[in-house]
């Protein structure tokens, strides 16, 4: 079967870490009328019900400029589908400024609603970038310093708040801020890595399975086109013969006969090649010997100046099972086993062993190895997992070994990685399954003799 390579800069999104696509300028407006909202009930409920002295019309003038901003932002004109993390990181700084100058007109940080700063920056992690983070958390930080020197009292500050205490107010604010903005940017970039990488190894396998239904089209229309062809070869043979000596048509009859015979090597060579039947077709995705599917794997992924070994361990018990030739498979060890002629130095060996237990692979190189610091962390997308630059010069993201062994894990195995070295060199990959997986052909016992 055919492995189909992918770059790992192809299966990415384009979404990730940009804010591209990842928000519209709809849900923005939606939040910013909430939060007008709230701001003007709280404005006048403090000065009417409460009876505190307020600087009501620069507060409202300041109320009204996010008014006038969602105004402008749902015009036609205005009114985009997404937002690039640019522009969302400008929508965010004004709701930084405007918020900051209401608390400055209402008290600082003695107003219990400071908290509410920490929104914005909320918003910006889960969104954008680390330096659009950075920039807004630096914003925000200037606006509490701002409110911690200047600032409207209410009514109760000179006698409850001590200059001390908002001292206080000001490090527990900032502190919060900033670590706000770290913890949340770093737990949803990590899930958004995952989810794009598991979009990335369903976007891989869902190709092999098209290019597989593709080739079983071939093989149908192969098949189909056989006996039309040979009915045309043999009119062409008795038009040929029965043509007088020193006809015109003789030239026709030759190109037709030469037509011919170059669509019976087309269709030989789809029949020659058994990558193109598909899952639908029992001749393939049957169950195939473990040696001869770990071959199958390895072909797209060849190098001359590699030997590569097939070998079952001594004690191998019973016959060499069969598993079954499925696209997750064949692709998922053909990732691992490209990423050992990627970095192997003269061989790459893949060991087989069984039992009535267990199936295991074990597929180990004399290359660098992984880097001691990162075999832990083995499995994670994103992840440059050996020393140095393949011998290709390419350049890799980590996403190779993610999607085999989500793929891999799929059909029941588990998978280990380290070094076979004292040195921690020689990458080892070892890929285990239990024997009673459906992947594999069911062990048949012998029966026994009746007594």
């Amino acid at each position: 079967m055919t492995i189909t390579q992918f770059k790992d800069s192809d299966m990415i999104p384009p979404v990730l870490s940009t804010g591209i696509g990842r928000v519209t300028l709809r849900t923005l407006v939606f939040i910013r009328w909430i939060a007008v909202g709230g701001q003007m009930a709280a404005l006048l409920v403090a000065h009417f019900a409460l009876g505190y002295a307020l600087p009501m019309v620069p507060a409202i003038v300041v109320i009204g400029s996010s008014v006038v901003l969602n105004l402008l932002a749902q015009s036609p004109r205005g009114l985009r589908p997404t937002l690039r993390g640019r522009d969302v990181a400008l929508y965010l700084a004004f709701d930084i400024i405007q918020l900051s100058c209401l608390l400055h007109l209402t008290g600082g940080l003695t107003n219990p609603f400071t908290m509410m700063l920490l929104a914005p920056l909320t918003v910006a992690a889960t969104l954008l970038n680390w330096r659009y983070v950075a920039g807004l958390t630096f914003l925000a930080l200037l606006g509490l310093t701002a409110m911690s020197a200047w600032r409207f009292p209410l009514p109760w500050t000179a006698e409850s708040f001590p200059q001390d205490y908002v001292y206080g107010l000001w490090i527990s604010m900032a502190l919060s801020a900033v670590f706000l903005a770290i913890y949340v940017y770093h737990v949803s970039h990590e899930a958004q890595k995952i989810s794009n990488a598991l979009t990335a190894s369903q976007a891989a396998l869902d190709r092999e399975q098209r290019l597989s239904t593709s080739g079983a089209l071939a093989a149908a229309a192969a098949h189909e086109l056989g006996s039309p062809l040979s009915t045309i070869a043999i009119t062409v043979r008795e038009m040929e013969r029965d043509l007088p000596p020193g006809s015109g048509l003789r030239e026709d009859i030759a190109l037709l006969n030469s037509q011919v015979a170059r669509c019976r090597d087309i269709l030989a060579t789809f029949s020659r090649q058994p990558q193109q039947l598909t899952v639908t077709d029992p001749g393939l995705f049957g169950r195939l010997p473990l040696s001869v599917l770990v071959q199958l794997a390895a072909e797209p992924h060849r190098a001359e100046r590699i030997d590569f070994v097939i070998a079952p361990e001594a004690h191998c018990r019973g016959r060499e099972p069969r598993i079954s030739n499925r696209p997750e498979i064949t692709h998922g060890l053909g990732n691992l086993l490209q990423n050992g002629f990627q970095f192997a130095h003269q061989k790459l060996q893949a060991s087989l062993f069984w039992n009535d237990a267990i199936v295991r692979l074990i597929v180990s190189d004399d290359g660098p190895g992984f880097p001691v610091h990162v075999l832990s962390r083995m499995g994670e997308p994103y992840l440059s997992v050996q020393h140095g630059k393949s011998p290709d010069g390419g350049g890799h993201m980590g996403l190779g070994i993610f999607i085999a062994q989500v793929l891999l894990e799929r059909t029941g195995a588990n998978l280990s990685f380290g070094n076979n070295d004292s040195a921690q060199r020689h990458a080892t990959i070892v890929i285990e399954w239990p024997r009673s997986a459906e992947i594999f052909e069911p062990i048949v016992f012998p029966m026994q003799a009746s007594a």
